[in-house]
């Protein structure tokens, strides 16, 4: 039976000759790699991927990258497409085929279906001698000297390598687009990821009290208002113009630091520099303030004026955090 140290060692080899591999790939990109992306940016159609075994499964992944990068995409399996699914390949589509060895039964069936409908065809595959290399329009490279399966058997790194590939070519889209993170999020509207993408300090702050106190406040007025609005803190304002910030870290130096407080105001503790964000901003700009200053709460504001508190608590709450 293996020690923890020899899984260990076994796990390291596999990350490194996988990643040694994955970096050889870069020699294979050329001006025909740029060609067939700009065919995908100017078709009018979408783009059809399949393959077969894992290579169906590293397809399906690719697929969904592109989608979500701005690239319609569609699986297609090659089994399937050889009984009933090549209806899914409109005239505009462009195909990309992965295979390793580019000689699968399923492959060589399909290739020439694909090329009498006059779609273009792209090939993924590490065999550059292949029958499915050979009818292609374009060859995506993705050679690796080995498996990292000790058997050189199980596909690993090869997988590895087509995944790498299809993120290359997702990317080159995305770039060639201009797809900015608000296109990005259009295609992410749920989970935590839509919520750092679309949620506003607005939104965080619509539910939350709205403390305030005037400079000149009494301490009991101030410790009131903190308790109340459970929030922590207080803006301190004039005419709903921010002057100030009390924390309940501050009322607590208060009382650690004067015997007799009873004649202090809040504009005697208040901090005059608070860190303050517009309501308009997103809400993982406030989390990256809170976190840059190592504070947990930001007041917030609306043309000048005091709109209310933003807390950490929101943030964990929404999941952003």
């Amino acid at each position: 039976m293996n020690s923890k140290k020899a899984i260990v060692s076994h796990a390291k080899k596999t990350i490194i000759d996988e990643s040694l591999a994955i970096s050889k790939l870069a020699n294979f990109v050329d001006e025909s790699f740029a060609e067939a992306v700009e065919l995908i940016y100017n078709s009018k159609g979408r783009v059809i991927i399949t393959g077969i075994g894992k290579s169906a499964i590293i397809a399906n992944k690719i697929v969904a990258t592109l989608n979500s990068t701005g690239t319609p995409s569609v699986f297609m399996h090659a089994a399937d497409a050889i009984h009933g699914d090549l209806g899914l390949v409109l005239k505009d589509d462009t195909v990309i085929c992965i295979s390793k060895s580019g000689n699968t039964p399923e492959i060589k069936v399909l290739i020439p279906l694909i090329k009498k409908a006059k779609n273009s065809l792209i090939a993924i595959t590490g065999n550059k001698k292949s029958i499915l290399a050979k009818q292609a329009d374009f060859i995506f490279n993705s050679y690796v000297e080995k498996e990292a399966c000790p058997n050189n058997l199980a596909p690993t790194t090869s997988t590895t390598a087509q995944l790498v590939i299809g993120d290359a070519l997702a990317v080159c889209l995305l770039k060639i687009r201009g797809f900015s993170s608000n296109d990005f999020a259009k295609y992410h509207p749920g989970g935590a990821l839509g919520k750092k993408l679309f949620l506003s300090v607005m939104d965080l702050i619509a539910l939350n009290e709205k403390p305030a106190v005037s400079p000149n406040s009494d301490i009991k007025d101030v410790i009131i208002e903190i308790s109340e609005k459970r929030l922590g803190v207080t803006a301190v304002t004039e005419n709903n113009k921010i002057v100030g910030i009390i924390t309940d870290g501050d009322l607590r130096r208060m009382l650690a630091n004067t015997e007799d407080f009873s004649k202090l105001n809040a504009k005697d503790i208040m901090n005059k520099s608070p860190k303050t964000i517009d309501v308009n901003a997103m809400a993982i700009e406030a989390m990256e303030l809170m976190e840059s200053n190592e504070i947990s709460q930001l007041l917030v504001k609306v043309n000048e004026n005091y709109a209310g508190v933003v807390h950490l608590h929101d943030l964990i709450k929404e999941g952003i955090i």
